[in-house]
């Protein structure tokens, strides 16, 4: 079963953090929110509390498919600055392990010398810290072992398309129709 994590320092965007928990958790993915301010609760760019599944410091990391970085500021700032989560992404990265991080968070891949060469998204102007990536402008672009995500409305396509790495494109597909995501493509 794949095995994923999901980053959360305060200032989080709390639509990017959470969709993507609900869309896997739906999908029968593991993911497992993990704190990086040494506590069990982070709070959103909103306001809104919660209660990380793990602490970094507590966390086993091992055998991890992938590493999800949410947006939202300072979260994506907070998160760049994390010492132990920029060596974690960079040791993933070099063994070809997945990593996404949607809206401003594209900033910590291209601080980190992740994006080189690759095609890329964030949130308009937030490109500027995607060093040596190829901005494309899309909701979210997939280049190798990178998936990065536009911003907040970007959320669903995003997190649909990283949920189909992981389980049958049937099950996805089911998964947006429940969720009114066709209803929704499709217009009112």
């Amino acid at each position: 079963m794949a095995k994923v994590f999901e980053f959360l320092a305060d200032g989080f965007e709390d639509i990017e953090a959470l969709g993507p928990v609900d869309i896997f958790r739906r999908g029968g993915v593991e993911i497992q929110t993990v704190s990086v301010n040494g506590s069990d609760c982070v709070t959103s760019a909103h306001g809104i509390t919660v209660k990380a599944d793990v602490k970094f410091e507590d966390a086993d990391f091992s055998g991890a498919d992938l590493l999800m970085l949410p947006g939202g500021l300072p979260g994506a700032t907070n998160l760049g600055d994390h010492e132990g989560l920029c060596k974690l992404l960079t040791e993933h990265a070099a063994k070809g392990g997945m990593i996404s991080a949607i809206c401003a968070a594209p900033m910590v891949l291209g601080k980190l010398g992740l994006l080189k060469g690759k095609r890329a998204t964030c949130y308009p102007g937030f490109e500027k810290y995607m060093e040596g990536a190829e901005y494309t402008g899309l909701l979210f672009s997939h280049d190798g072992n990178i998936v990065t995500g536009e911003g907040p409305a970007a959320t669903f396509p995003y997190a649909y398309h990283l949920l189909s790495n992981f389980i049958d494109e049937g099950k996805v597909k089911e998964i947006e129709r429940g969720m009114m995501f066709t209803h929704l493509i499709k217009g009112r």
